[in-house]
Formats: structure tokens, C-alpha cells, sequence
């Protein structure tokens, strides 16, 4: 995928939300070991990579989600995060989405010359239920950041923001139940209630699947298939656009690029239409997969 960077791969359990990750389990297909953690060859550097004419593979706009196989702060990967910050600061024309189960480690690991934060980094705590919730969000809410959200996944109970949401610090909450080995159910009750909280704070929220059980007027639903989760999580219309992020997207010189210049997303009229991810989503990459009947 193109919007995805794993500097590193790998992980260490960190709570109840990790108990059938789905990294651990698609290793496992592989005949791999999800537990065993290294830094990536050939992609450490991806932010950086570029095509034969001398331009960015990644264009100027871009968003790319950080260790959707591993967690930016891991303790395992203290020696690489150093020469990732590097590659972020070297790249301020794309959004880098980090996300975190570990933000009581960030305030130690930040970049060199952070400051308030980067204008094109987003950070970004998930968590699984309240008592993770209650665990996590004091520390989101200290650290410095100009921009953050929330991600609530795998939902496996109910959760209550408000406390965060109010501070009017938090600019996005994205929600999805559990996949894979051992899932767990997803209530749409618990959604409704989310969404709800961020209307109330202007909030904008993002349901991006129901997970492979999904609780809906006291039926339980089997939705083995992604792509099905994700078309019923679009269909329920639950997603709401609250304020927007403002990001300052930079050039070479640290010059702000006007819009005209940035990569605008495509989306497959057809498949991309019914996503529940697409407001989240980078756009389409043509691979062409989905007209192959590959995904």
C-alpha cells in the first residue's frame, strides 16, 4: 500500500487490544514470527525513495500512516527512531499519521528541535476500552502535537472521550472493530455513543469497519470479508466531519506550497465510493488489483 511506512517491523504485546493482533496473525500465516522485531531493508528509508526522473515516489500532500506493523515508540526500535525523525524532518510537503499504544514513552522520544510539535506530523493514541482510555488520553493530552486524534480499535467496549474532547486538542476519532484470529464483538451501540460525543465537540469521526462481529439491535452479524465491513460501516452513515486539520504543508526551502501544488487522492468510482475508510483514506494507488479480483 502506498500510504503505509514500516521504518521497523515487529511488536511486544502491550494490552488486551493486542490479544489477536492482526500483525501477529498474518506473520503467523507467513511462517513468521510477529514477536520478532526488525528494521526494514529496503523501506526504512520509503519517505525518501524516488522515481527514475529525480521526483518523490511520495508526492507533496501525501499522508503516510507510521508502523502499521510495529508502534513508533517501541522500545525495541530506540536506535532506528532517531534517523526516522530524520526522514520526517527531511519530507515537511507529506503528513506522517502517527499512532501509538505507548504514549507514556513519546515525551522522551520525541524529534530534536520539536518544539510545539511539526506542522505536518499527526499524533495519534489508540485504545480499546475505557480502562485504556483512561490510561492513555492524560498523556496524549500533555504531550505537544500540533495536530491529534484518537483511534478507538480494535472497539471491544464501550468508551467515553469527552473529558479529551473537550479540551478542542483532539481533531479526529476513527473506530473499528476486531479482525482475525479470536475476534472479539463490536456493539454498534458503543459507535452511536462515540459518534455522538464527537458531534457534541465538533469532533470529526471516522467509522472505518465493523469488524468480523458486529452486535447490531441485539443481532450478531458475521462479516468475515473486510472490504463487507467496511461497506456496512460506510452504509450505517455514521461519519461526521467536524472541524477540519489545517495542515502547513512546507517545500525544500521550508516555504509554505500552495495547494495547487499537492497531491490531490483518487478514488475508484465504484469500490472507493461505499468505503468507510475513504475519509482516512490516501486514495487509490491504480494498482489495479481490485479490477484483477485480487482483494
Amino acid at each position: 500500500m502506498h500510504d503505509i511506512w514500516n521504518p521497523w517491523h515487529g511488536c511486544v504485546k502491550k494490552s488486551e487490544g493486542c490479544d489477536h493482533c492482526y500483525m501477529y496473525y498474518l506473520d503467523g500465516i507467513r511462517g513468521q514470527d510477529g514477536s520478532e522485531i526488525y528494521k526494514s531493508q529496503n523501506k526504512f528509508d520509503y519517505p525518501l525513495h524516488k522515481r527514475r526522473d529525480g521526483s518523490y515516489a511520495i508526492r507533496s500532500g501525501e499522508q503516510l500512516r507510521v508502523c502499521m506493523t510495529s508502534d513508533f515508540f517501541l522500545e525495541q526500535a530506540d536506535q532506528w527512531r532517531p534517523d526516522a525523525w530524520s526522514i520526517i524532518g527531511q519530507r515537511p510537503d507529506v503528513i506522517f499519521y502517527l499512532l501509538t499504544k505507548r504514549p507514556e514513552r513519546a515525551a522522551g522520544h520525541m524529534a530534536r528541535f520539536w518544539g510545539d510539535g511539526w506542522d505536518n506530523v499527526s499524533f495519534n493514541v489508540t485504545m480499546e476500552n475505557q480502562e485504556r482510555a483512561d490510561e492513555r488520553i492524560p498523556y496524549l493530552l500533555d504531550i505537544k502535537a500540533k495536530h491529534k486524534g484518537i483511534m478507538v480499535a480494535p472497539f471491544i467496549g464501550p468508551v467515553n472521550l469527552e473529558e479529551a474532547l473537550k479540551t478542542g486538542t483532539i481533531e479526529k476519532v476513527v473506530a473499528g472493530g476486531e479482525n482475525y484470529d479470536g475476534s472479539r464483538p463490536c456493539s454498534y451501540d458503543w459507535v452511536l455513543d462515540l459518534r455522538k460525543q464527537c458531534i457534541r465537540h465538533n469532533t470529526t469521526f471516522c467509522f472505518m469497519e465493523t469488524g468480523s462481529l458486529f452486535i447490531k439491535d441485539g443481532k450478531t452479524y458475521h462479516l468475515q470479508d473486510k472490504t463487507l465491513q467496511s461497506q456496512m460501516a460506510f452504509k450505517s452513515g455514521t461519519f461526521y466531519q467536524g472541524r477540519k486539520a489545517e495542515y502547513e504543508i512546507k517545500g525544500d526551502l521550508g516555504l509554505p506550497m500552495d495547494k495547487s501544488q499537492l497531491y490531490k487522492p483518487y478514488f475508484n468510482s465504484h469500490r472507493c465510493s461505499i468505503c468507510g475508510s475513504r475519509p482516512i483514506c490516501n486514495g487509490c494507488s491504480r494498482c489495479q488489483r481490485c479490477q484483477r479480483g485480487s482483494v
